[in-house]
């Protein structure tokens, strides 16, 4: 949950420097965000979360 909360909150704060920075304007931000939440009530949500959680992981696993 915690994981998917950060990712939440990461693509809102790149959605919102998008729209105020020009390079997105509102009609396509909101045809995105309607995508996310069509593609999240999917069969393809689960795929898309474990390969989300394995990108985690591996980002975790990685020791500087």
């Amino acid at each position: 949950m915690a994981i998917s909360l950060s990712v939440v909150l990461l693509l809102a704060i790149i959605l919102v420097v998008l729209l105020r920075g020009g390079s997105i304007k509102a009609g396509p931000a909101i045809v995105a965000v309607l995508f996310g939440f069509f593609l999240a009530s999917t069969g393809m949500a689960d795929d898309i979360q474990r390969f989300l959680d394995s990108i985690a992981e591996m980002i975790n696993s990685i020791s500087f």
